[in-house]
Protein backbone atom coordinates (compact mmCIF):
# COMPACT_ATOMS: atom_id res chain seq x y z
CA UNK A 1 0.00 0.00 0.00
CA UNK A 2 1.40 3.38 -1.02
CA UNK A 3 2.23 5.70 1.85
CA UNK A 4 0.38 9.00 2.05
CA UNK A 5 2.79 11.77 1.12
CA UNK A 6 3.12 15.10 2.94
CA UNK A 7 5.17 18.01 1.56
CA UNK A 8 6.71 20.20 4.29
CA UNK A 9 7.70 23.71 3.18
CA UNK A 10 9.58 26.20 5.38
CA UNK A 11 12.75 28.23 4.94
CA UNK A 12 13.87 27.06 8.41
CA UNK A 13 15.48 23.68 7.69
CA UNK A 14 15.38 22.67 11.35
CA UNK A 15 11.60 23.08 11.42
CA UNK A 16 11.23 21.15 8.16
CA UNK A 17 13.37 18.29 9.44
CA UNK A 18 11.60 18.14 12.79
CA UNK A 19 8.15 17.98 11.16
CA UNK A 20 9.33 15.48 8.54
CA UNK A 21 10.83 13.16 11.17
CA UNK A 22 7.57 13.19 13.15
CA UNK A 23 5.57 12.47 9.99
CA UNK A 24 7.85 9.57 9.06
CA UNK A 25 7.50 8.10 12.56
CA UNK A 26 3.72 8.12 11.97
CA UNK A 27 4.14 6.18 8.74
CA UNK A 28 3.86 9.02 6.24
CA UNK A 29 6.26 9.80 3.43
CA UNK A 30 7.69 13.30 3.94
CA UNK A 31 9.07 15.52 1.19
CA UNK A 32 11.04 18.68 2.01
CA UNK A 33 11.08 22.12 0.36
CA UNK A 34 12.46 25.45 1.55
CA UNK A 35 10.51 28.04 -0.43
CA UNK A 36 7.31 28.31 -2.44
CA UNK A 37 8.90 27.86 -5.85
CA UNK A 38 10.66 24.68 -4.81
CA UNK A 39 7.35 23.41 -3.44
CA UNK A 40 5.64 24.01 -6.80
CA UNK A 41 8.44 22.16 -8.60
CA UNK A 42 7.98 19.13 -6.34
CA UNK A 43 4.19 19.19 -6.83
CA UNK A 44 4.69 19.04 -10.59
CA UNK A 45 6.81 15.91 -10.36
CA UNK A 46 5.56 13.97 -7.31
CA UNK A 47 2.25 12.72 -5.94
CA UNK A 48 1.48 14.73 -2.78
CA UNK A 49 -1.59 14.27 -0.57
CA UNK A 50 -1.15 17.20 1.86
CA UNK A 51 1.05 20.29 2.22
CA UNK A 52 2.32 21.98 5.38
CA UNK A 53 3.33 25.45 4.27
CA UNK A 54 5.02 28.35 6.06
CA UNK A 55 3.85 31.89 5.25
CA UNK A 56 7.08 33.90 5.36
CA UNK A 57 9.55 32.44 2.83
CA UNK A 58 11.96 33.77 0.20
CA UNK A 59 11.31 33.70 -3.58
CA UNK A 60 7.62 32.81 -3.20
CA UNK A 61 5.77 33.21 0.09
CA UNK A 62 3.29 30.69 1.42
CA UNK A 63 0.09 32.60 0.64
CA UNK A 64 1.16 33.27 -2.94
CA UNK A 65 2.12 29.62 -3.31
CA UNK A 66 -1.30 28.63 -1.97
CA UNK A 67 -3.01 30.70 -4.66
CA UNK A 68 -0.87 29.04 -7.35
CA UNK A 69 -1.56 25.56 -5.99
CA UNK A 70 -5.31 26.18 -5.83
CA UNK A 71 -5.38 26.98 -9.55
CA UNK A 72 -4.86 23.29 -10.28
CA UNK A 73 -5.04 21.19 -7.11
CA UNK A 74 -7.47 20.57 -4.26
CA UNK A 75 -5.12 18.81 -1.85
CA UNK A 76 -5.29 19.95 1.80
CA UNK A 77 -3.01 22.84 2.77
CA UNK A 78 -2.07 23.59 6.38
CA UNK A 79 -0.49 27.03 6.73
CA UNK A 80 2.13 27.73 9.41
CA UNK A 81 2.62 31.28 10.64
CA UNK A 82 4.18 33.18 13.51
CA UNK A 83 1.22 35.58 13.36
CA UNK A 84 -1.76 34.67 15.52
CA UNK A 85 -4.17 37.51 14.74
CA UNK A 86 -7.59 36.47 13.43
CA UNK A 87 -7.14 38.72 10.38
CA UNK A 88 -4.06 36.75 9.32
CA UNK A 89 -5.88 33.47 9.86
CA UNK A 90 -8.87 34.61 7.82
CA UNK A 91 -6.56 35.85 5.04
CA UNK A 92 -4.83 32.49 4.85
CA UNK A 93 -8.11 30.59 4.72
CA UNK A 94 -9.53 33.02 2.16
CA UNK A 95 -6.61 32.36 -0.16
CA UNK A 96 -7.32 28.64 -0.19
CA UNK A 97 -5.74 27.10 2.91
CA UNK A 98 -7.70 24.42 4.75
CA UNK A 99 -6.19 25.06 8.16
CA UNK A 100 -3.94 27.51 10.01
CA UNK A 101 -1.45 26.64 12.76
CA UNK A 102 0.38 29.29 14.76
CA UNK A 103 4.08 28.99 15.63
CA UNK A 104 5.32 27.76 17.99
CA UNK A 105 3.06 24.75 17.53
CA UNK A 106 2.54 21.52 19.41
CA UNK A 107 3.87 18.61 17.32
CA UNK A 108 1.12 16.25 18.47
CA UNK A 109 -1.56 18.78 17.55
CA UNK A 110 -0.05 19.32 14.10
CA UNK A 111 0.02 15.55 13.49
CA UNK A 112 -3.61 15.30 14.61
CA UNK A 113 -4.57 17.98 12.08
CA UNK A 114 -2.61 16.17 9.36
CA UNK A 115 -4.46 12.92 10.12
CA UNK A 116 -7.82 14.70 10.11
CA UNK A 117 -7.28 16.48 6.79
CA UNK A 118 -5.84 13.41 5.09
CA UNK A 119 -8.75 11.28 6.27
CA UNK A 120 -11.21 13.80 4.88
CA UNK A 121 -9.31 14.25 1.62
CA UNK A 122 -8.97 10.52 1.02
CA UNK A 123 -12.72 9.99 1.54
CA UNK A 124 -14.28 13.26 0.37
CA UNK A 125 -11.74 14.53 -2.12
CA UNK A 126 -10.75 13.16 -5.51
CA UNK A 127 -8.79 10.25 -4.03
CA UNK A 128 -10.59 6.93 -3.45
CA UNK A 129 -14.01 8.55 -3.74
CA UNK A 130 -16.80 6.27 -2.59
CA UNK A 131 -18.78 4.81 -5.44
CA UNK A 132 -22.25 6.25 -4.95
CA UNK A 133 -24.49 7.10 -7.88
CA UNK A 134 -27.11 9.41 -6.37
CA UNK A 135 -27.40 13.06 -7.37
CA UNK A 136 -28.25 15.79 -4.85
CA UNK A 137 -30.25 18.59 -6.47
CA UNK A 138 -31.40 22.04 -5.37
CA UNK A 139 -32.48 24.38 -8.14
CA UNK A 140 -29.50 24.89 -10.43
CA UNK A 141 -27.15 23.16 -7.99
CA UNK A 142 -26.35 19.51 -8.72
CA UNK A 143 -23.92 17.47 -6.63
CA UNK A 144 -22.85 14.07 -7.92
CA UNK A 145 -21.68 12.17 -4.84
CA UNK A 146 -20.11 9.46 -7.01
CA UNK A 147 -17.82 11.75 -8.98
CA UNK A 148 -17.56 14.36 -6.17
CA UNK A 149 -18.47 17.13 -8.61
CA UNK A 150 -20.73 20.10 -7.90
CA UNK A 151 -22.30 21.75 -10.94
CA UNK A 152 -24.07 25.10 -11.16
CA UNK A 153 -26.48 25.30 -14.09
CA UNK A 154 -24.58 22.41 -15.68
CA UNK A 155 -21.12 23.95 -15.21
CA UNK A 156 -18.75 22.01 -12.90
CA UNK A 157 -17.25 23.92 -9.98
CA UNK A 158 -13.81 23.18 -8.53
CA UNK A 159 -14.03 22.58 -4.77
CA UNK A 160 -11.44 21.70 -2.16
CA UNK A 161 -11.99 18.57 -0.07
CA UNK A 162 -13.21 20.69 2.85
CA UNK A 163 -15.60 22.65 0.65
CA UNK A 164 -16.85 19.37 -0.80
CA UNK A 165 -17.68 18.10 2.67
CA UNK A 166 -19.60 21.25 3.57
CA UNK A 167 -21.54 21.25 0.29
CA UNK A 168 -22.51 17.60 0.61
CA UNK A 169 -23.62 18.03 4.23
CA UNK A 170 -25.83 21.02 3.41
CA UNK A 171 -27.20 19.56 0.18
CA UNK A 172 -28.18 16.30 1.87
CA UNK A 173 -30.43 18.40 4.14
CA UNK A 174 -31.76 21.29 2.00
CA UNK A 175 -33.52 23.92 4.06
CA UNK A 176 -32.05 22.73 7.33
CA UNK A 177 -29.98 25.30 9.26
CA UNK A 178 -26.63 24.00 10.52
CA UNK A 179 -24.79 25.90 13.28
CA UNK A 180 -21.11 26.53 12.53
CA UNK A 181 -20.13 24.20 15.37
CA UNK A 182 -22.09 21.29 13.89
CA UNK A 183 -20.69 21.89 10.41
CA UNK A 184 -17.17 21.87 11.85
CA UNK A 185 -17.67 18.70 13.90
CA UNK A 186 -19.29 16.79 11.03
CA UNK A 187 -16.92 17.93 8.27
CA UNK A 188 -13.63 18.37 10.15
CA UNK A 189 -14.51 15.45 12.48
CA UNK A 190 -13.08 17.28 15.44
CA UNK A 191 -14.55 18.91 18.51
CA UNK A 192 -15.56 22.49 17.73
CA UNK A 193 -14.03 25.34 19.71
CA UNK A 194 -14.24 28.95 18.51
CA UNK A 195 -14.71 27.81 14.91
CA UNK A 196 -17.11 30.48 13.59
CA UNK A 197 -14.43 32.34 11.61
CA UNK A 198 -13.05 29.14 10.09
CA UNK A 199 -16.45 27.95 8.90
CA UNK A 200 -17.44 31.45 7.76
CA UNK A 201 -14.39 31.75 5.50
CA UNK A 202 -15.10 28.39 3.83
CA UNK A 203 -18.75 29.35 3.34
CA UNK A 204 -17.65 32.61 1.73
CA UNK A 205 -15.30 30.77 -0.62
CA UNK A 206 -18.06 28.37 -1.67
CA UNK A 207 -20.41 31.31 -2.30
CA UNK A 208 -17.84 32.98 -4.52
CA UNK A 209 -17.76 29.83 -6.63
CA UNK A 210 -21.49 29.10 -6.91
CA UNK A 211 -23.35 32.42 -6.64
CA UNK A 212 -23.82 35.00 -9.38
CA UNK A 213 -23.76 37.69 -6.67
CA UNK A 214 -22.17 36.32 -3.48
CA UNK A 215 -23.45 39.33 -1.51
CA UNK A 216 -27.02 38.37 -2.40
CA UNK A 217 -26.82 34.58 -2.45
CA UNK A 218 -29.53 32.45 -4.01
CA UNK A 219 -28.41 29.08 -2.69
CA UNK A 220 -26.04 29.25 0.29
CA UNK A 221 -27.73 31.35 2.96
CA UNK A 222 -26.75 32.55 6.42
CA UNK A 223 -29.41 32.69 9.11
CA UNK A 224 -27.97 35.27 11.46
CA UNK A 225 -27.31 34.00 14.95
CA UNK A 226 -28.14 30.41 13.99
CA UNK A 227 -26.09 29.05 11.12
CA UNK A 228 -26.01 28.18 7.42
CA UNK A 229 -28.21 26.34 4.95
CA UNK A 230 -28.64 25.41 1.31
CA UNK A 231 -31.96 26.83 0.16
CA UNK A 232 -34.54 24.20 -0.81
CA UNK A 233 -35.90 24.50 -4.36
Amino acid sequence: MQKQCVLVVDDDKDIVNAIAINLEKEGYQALRAYDGLQALEILNSRTVHLIILDVMMPRLDGLSATLRIREQRNIPIIVLSAKSEDTDKILGLSMGADDYVTKPFNAAELLARVRSHLRRYMTLGDVNAKQRSNILQSGGLSFDVESRVLSVDGEPVRLTATETGIVELLMRHPGRIFPAEEIYERVWREEAYRVENTVMVHIRRIREKIEINPKEPKYLKVVWGIGYKIEKY
